[in-house]
């Protein structure tokens, strides 16, 4: 069923209000998808963004859409094309760098939800005006960091981000505490390593730290 911006954005919230952090994880094995979304859910991060930049990246989101709990979404969402294809492989959200209209329409005809990216004040103020008011902030530490995201809370009261691209856990809090963050994403918690590895335990270790940086912020 085809979405309103309005409305894409109200599930785009509910979402990022699930945890404080949401992994940012790049499968280059669909056998690992099913642990690794286990592990995730477990150490209390519901919210999962899939990158489609490996081939595997489809198939894990068919296999991780099956896992109690967890809410898979795709990233790194470029064009249309990418945007029907993650719909079809069980998507509940979408993510993208940027926005444009083309990639817009295309979720809200699906009836995807998006996260869409912004960097400036100008990039979010187009959002804003088509009714998107819920945006990743990207790449968060190229772009000025917390500082340059908090300076933009006063101008754009209604205009919430979820800050990805360098955060880590020693920065993370400092984002999370400003008014104008819903959460965070982040590539830490699902390490390549310890995927590789099968290190299930480590990961799910990993995410309930992520879990309790709220509580830090």
């Amino acid at each position: 069923m085809p979405l309103t911006p309005q409305d894409a954005s109200r599930r785009i919230r509910d979402i990022c209000r699930a945890a404080p952090i949401v992994p940012v994880l790049v499968v280059r094995d669909a056998a690992h998808a099913r642990p690794l979304a286990e592990a995730l859910v477990a150490g209390g991060l519901p919210a999962l963004e899939i990158t489609l930049r490996t081939p595997a990246a489809l198939e894990a989101i068919r296999i991780m859409s099956g896992v109690p709990g967890g809410i898979v979404g795709a990233g790194t969402l470029l064009t249309p094309e990418d945007v029907r294809a993650a719909k079809a492989a069980g998507a509940q959200f979408g993510v993208s760098p940027g926005a444009t209209d083309a990639l817009l329409e295309a979720c809200e005809a699906e009836g995807l939800p998006l996260l869409p990216g912004a960097a400036t004040a100008s990039e979010a103020m187009a959002l804003l005006e088509r009714g998107y008011d819920m945006m990743k902030f990207f790449p968060a530490e190229a772009s000025g960091g917390a500082p340059a995201l908090g300076a933009l809370a006063a101008p754009l009261p209604r205009v919430s981000f979820c800050p990805t691209g360098g955060v880590t856990p020693s920065n993370a809090p400092g984002y999370l505490r400003l008014p104008n963050v819903t959460c965070a994403g982040g590539s830490w918690v699902a390490p390549a390593k310890l995927v590789e590895a099968g290190k299930w335990g480590e990961i799910e270790r990993l995410a309930r730290e992520a879990s309790a940086l709220a509580q830090a912020a």
